[in-house]
């Protein structure tokens, strides 16, 4: 928070860099989805369900930031199930992609993933400067973001995989582990909101 920047001029700064990173993650999302569904990739979708989930926290955030501090409370409670959403899609379709033994077309799902990374970095660097700044829920959309930045990566050395070993369970294990991550992230945001109880009682 910088010296001198007084709480209207940092909200409608906040969001107006929330509103970039919604719209960045809405685009996302379609892309991803597309070409998810055109390759068959568990971590694809996963991921693409992953924007889909950012996209609808940041636009809860939009809304939210001037609320009460009991009605942000309540928002990040629905924000930390927002956050299982992707955990559910990637199971999901784990157990689908095992089951049909198909694996995704590598250079697609790397490629897809590459782009996907510079869309989630740019989202989180866009929100480092706010993640401490707004409670649970500003901090639950950089922790998406970052989250988002590593299942990329993940995503990138799956398909690498999968170049030489033509194989489902590549894809399948990052699509295991983005839902594992995001449940943490869920719990953490869960965690902050609880924490912030004894500020209303104050």
């Amino acid at each position: 928070m910088g010296e001198g920047m007084n709480a209207p001029d940092l909200d409608t700064r906040a969001r107006r860099i929330i509103l970039i990173v919604a719209l960045l993650n809405l685009a996302g999302c379609l892309g991803e989805a597309i070409l998810a569904f055109a390759i068959g990739s568990a971590s694809l979708l996963a991921d693409a369900a992953d924007f889909l989930e950012d996209f609808l926290i940041n636009s809860l955030v939009l809304l939210a930031l001037s609320w009460s501090l009991s009605s942000r409370r309540k928002a990040s409670y629905a924000l930390a199930g927002l956050i299982l959403i992707p955990a559910g899609a990637a199971f999901a379709m784990a157990v689908h992609k095992l089951l049909t033994g198909l694996p995704p077309e590598p250079f697609a799902l790397s490629g897809t993933a590459l782009a996907a990374l510079v869309i989630n970095a740019c989202c989180a660097v866009l929100l480092v400067s706010l993640r401490t700044g707004h409670s649970a829920l500003v901090r639950g959309a950089w922790l998406a973001a970052r989250n988002d930045v590593l299942a990329n990566v993940l995503i990138i050395a799956a398909g690498l995989v999968t170049l030489v070993w033509h194989s489902v369970l590549p894809d399948v294990a990052v699509g295991i582990v983005i839902g594992l991550v995001n449940l943490g992230a869920a719990k953490e945001v869960f965690e902050q909101a609880r924490a912030e109880e004894p500020e209303l009682e104050a």
